[in-house]
C-alpha cells in the first residue's frame, strides 16, 4: 500500500462519517416536515401513511446508530459503503411508496443517493446504484399500475390509474434516464476529482521529501568534507607505516583491518557526498529503450545473480530524454538491484516503459517481493535507512537526489507480501535530428 492509498482509506472513513451525519440531518428534517403536514391537515394521527413514514424515520435513526458503532471496527470500508448505499436505495423506495408512489414528490431522493454514491463509489459504483434505483422504481410503479398497491394507496387523491398509460411510461423512462445521467456525470466528476487529489498528494509528499533530504544533505555535506580529508591522511599514514615497518603477523593483520575499515569509511563518505551534492553530468539525448536494455543486460550478467527471478519487459520505443548516461544507468541499476534483493527465491520483475499524458516518459519497475509496510515506506528515501543486513542505506537516497537534480520524480507503491512498484518519471524530449 502506498501513502496515497493509506490516505484514501482515511478519506473513505471521513466520508462515511459525513454521510451518516447527513442522513441523520435529513431524517430530522423529514420528521419535522411530516409533523407540520400532520398538524395542518384533518387526517388522523394514526393514518397508515404517516405511521409508515414515522417507522421509516425510526429505522433510519436506528441504522445510523448501528453504522456509527461498527464503522471503526470495519476494515473493508469500501464494501461497507456499498452496503449502506444499497440500503439507502431501498429506504428511498419505501419513502416513495408510503408518500404516494407514482404521485410522490420524493422521487428526487434517488438522485441525491446517486450523487453521494459517486463521491464514495465513483463512476462504476454509481452506475450500479443507478441500475438498482431504476429497477426498484420500475417495479414499484408496475405494481401500482397493475393494481397490486390499491389497498395501500386508497388515502391518496390521485393514483396512477387516473393518468393515461403513455404518461406512466414517460415518467418511468425519464426517471431511469435521469438516474443514469446523474450517476454517470457525477461519477465522472468524482473520478476527475480523485485523480487530481491523488496527484496533489503525491506532489505534496514529493515536496516534503525533497525539503527534508535537502536539509539533511546541506548539513551532512559539510560534515562529510571535514571527515574526508583527515580520513585520507590517516589511511595514508597507516599505509606508510605498514610498508616501512617490520611487523609480525598479528600486527600486520591489525594494519590490514585498519586500512580496510578506512577504505569502507571513505567509500561511505563519497556515497554520502554523491547523495548530498550530485556532480553535474554531461547531459545529452538518450533513447530510453536502448539505455534500459543495455543496463538490464549488464545487470543479468552481474555476479549478484538472479536465480529463479524472471524479468519481463514491455518497452515503448522512440522515447528520448536529456540526462547524463552514467546517472541514468546508476538510477536504473539501483532500482533493478532493489527489486532483485526484495525477492527471496522464485519471483518476477516487470519492466515497463511508456509515455504519460503530460508528456513524461515513465519507467515502471515492479517486483513480486516481500513488499513494505506503511512505516518503512515513509522512510525508504532517508539516508542510512535500510532493512537489509548489509548495505549503507544510501542507494535510494542517491537515486532520489540524482533525479531531483534533473527535476524528475520517483514514486513508489508497495503491499506487504505482494510486491513493490517504482515509477520513474522523466521529462520527454523530441528525438534529435540525425547528423547530416
Amino acid at each position: 500500500m502506498n501513502i496515497t492509498a493509506i490516505k484514501s482509506e482515511d478519506d473513505m472513513y471521513m466520508k462515511l462519517k459525513w454521510l451518516m451525519l447527513a442522513r441523520v440531518l435529513f431524517t430530522t428534517l423529514l420528521l419535522g416536515s411530516t409533523i407540520i403536514l400532520q398538524t395542518g391537515e384533518t387526517s388522523s394521527p394514526l393514518d397508515w401513511a404517516l405511521l409508515s413514514l414515522y417507522g421509516l424515520i425510526v429505522l433510519i435513526f436506528l441504522l445510523s446508530f448501528i453504522y456509527g458503532l461498527i464503522l471503526p471496527r470495519i476494515n473493508k470500508k469500501f464494501t461497507f459503503a456499498y452496503i449502506q448505499i444499497i440500503i439507502d436505495t431501498l429506504i428511498v423506495t419505501l419513502i416513495i411508496f408510503v408518500t404516494g408512489s407514482y404521485s410522490s414528490i420524493f422521487s428526487f431522493l434517488y438522485l441525491v443517493v446517486l450523487i453521494y454514491s459517486s463521491m464514495l463509489l465513483h463512476i462504476r459504483g454509481s452506475m450500479i446504484m443507478a441500475a438498482l434505483c431504476s429497477i426498484q422504481y420500475g417495479i414499484l410503479i408496475d405494481l401500482e399500475y397493475y393494481g397490486f398497491l390499491k389497498i395501500f394507496l386508497h388515502n391518496f387523491n390521485y393514483t396512477i390509474v387516473d393518468y393515461p398509460g403513455s404518461r406512466f411510461f414517460y415518467k418511468v423512462i425519464i426517471t431511469m434516464i435521469g438516474c443514469f445521467a446523474v450517476a454517470y456525470l457525477s461519477g465522472l466528476l468524482a473520478e476527475q476529482t480523485k485523480k487530481t487529489r491523488i496527484e496533489l498528494r503525491a506532489m505534496e509528499d514529493h515536496v516534503k521529501r525533497v525539503e527534508k533530504m535537502a536539509a539533511i544533505g546541506e548539513m551532512g555535506a559539510g560534515l562529510a568534507h571535514e571527515i574526508k580529508n583527515p580520513l585520507a591522511s590517516l589511511a595514508g599514514s597507516i599505509q606508510l607505516l605498514k610498508d616501512s615497518l617490520q611487523l609480525d603477523s598479528d600486527h600486520e593483520r591489525l594494519m590490514k583491518i585498519v586500512l580496510r575499515e578506512a577504505d569502507r569509511l571513505s567509500s561511505l563518505v563519497n556515497n554520502f557526498l554523491l547523495f548530498a551534492r550530485p556532480p553535474m553530468g554531461k547531459v545529452k539525448p538518450i533513447e530510453l529503450n536502448k539505455a534500459i536494455n543495455e543496463t538490464l543486460e549488464l545487470f543479468e550478467k552481474d555476479s549478484v545473480g538472479l536465480g529463479d527471478i524472471t524479468i519481463t519487459k514491455e518497452m515503448l520505443p522512440g522515447l528520448w530524454v536529456n540526462m547524463d548516461p552514467i546517472h541514468l544507468q546508476q538510477v536504473i541499476w539501483n532500482l533493478f538491484l532493489n527489486a532483485a534483493e526484495a525477492i527471496d527465491g522464485k519471483g518476477n520483475i516487470q519492466v515497463r516503459l511508456y509515455q504519460t499524458k503530460n508528456k513524461h516518459s515513465c519507467i515502471e519497475i515492479k517486483d513480486s517481493g516481500c513488499g513494505m509496510s506503511r512505516e518503512i515506506l515513509q522512510s525508504i528515501f532517508d539516508p542510512f535507512f535500510t532493512t537489509k543486513q548489509s548495505g549503507t542505506g544510501l542507494g535510494l537516497s542517491i537515486v532520489h537526489s540524482i533525479l531531483e537534480s534533473y527535476d524528475n520524480r520517483l514514486d513508489v507503491e508497495s503491499e506487504v507480501d505482494i510486491g513493490t512498484t517504482f515509477k520513474l518519471k522523466i521529462k520527454s524530449i523530441d528525438p534529435p535530428e540525425p547528423p547530416t
